[in-house]
């Protein structure tokens, strides 16, 4: 059994709740992640933001739940299917994960016009790779294009039986095409083909509507007193 160091930081204000502070546990950034170990972390309600491996751990606050689907148990609802449908012709590149201008000004785009008070709507090509890619993780980039147009990008770690799904930034104008729904189904898919058994999708927070829309992909794994639980909290 491997021993990780962990370091506890100070109170702040939540990001997803008004009013509400926040409070995370993290792994000591001396310490040489691997995504192997990453694996076994995320199983334990970890994220990674960059080189960072974190968990919430607030004091009087318990709403971020950590959540993930059986991939081979998905069952698309008609909305979704929908979306697949609609994006038949979407054309897709894996790409390593590093920078690329034309991927960074569409995540500016993006924050500009869905996260402009955000602490990452200023964000500089360092903060953004530092942000959404790992020297020490197996990370893509996900390109989506339509019509020979970038319209969006979806960042994923490949673990050894998982996808995690990290971020996924597109361009407005192609909001017809629901490419925030399609980069996660086009994940479960691709887990599916890997023989992969389960796809992350972060943390589930029931009264923030960010991060409520995960309740949509079922069954739904929930991490609730330290066990992986399915539970049907769909929205309507």
């Amino acid at each position: 059994m491997i021993s990780i160091p962990l370091l506890l930081n100070g109170e702040h204000s939540c990001s997803y709740l008004e009013q509400q502070r926040a409070q995370s546990i993290f792994v000591h950034p001396g310490f040489n992640l691997t995504t192997a170990i990453y694996a076994q972390l995320i199983e334990q309600g970890f994220r990674r933001s960059g080189d960072n491996v974190y968990a919430p751990h607030c004091l009087h606050c318990h709403a971020c739940i950590p959540v993930r689907l059986r991939a081979s148990d998905f069952k698309p609802n008609r909305s979704q299917k929908r979306c697949w449908q609609n994006n038949t012709t979407t054309q897709t590149i894996i790409k390593p994960a590093v920078f690329e201008q034309q991927h960074y000004d569409l995540y500016c785009r993006y924050q500009a016009s869905r996260h402009a008070d955000g602490s990452m709507a200023d964000a500089s090509p360092q903060d953004y790779i530092n942000f959404l890619g790992s020297s020490w993780c197996d990370t893509v980039f996900v390109e989506f294009s339509i019509e020979g147009t970038l319209a969006g990008v979806a960042i994923v770690d490949q673990l050894p039986n998982a996808l995690s799904a990290v971020y996924t930034f597109f361009d407005s104008k192609f909001s017809s095409h629901s490419l925030g729904t399609y980069a996660v189904l086009w994940q479960i898919e691709q887990a599916q083909l890997q023989q992969r058994e389960f796809v992350y999708l972060g943390f589930w927070i029931s009264s923030c509507q960010k991060m409520a829309y995960k309740s949509n992909y079922q069954p739904l794994q929930q991490r609730i007193d330290g066990q992986w639980l399915e539970i049907s909290n769909e929205l309507p």
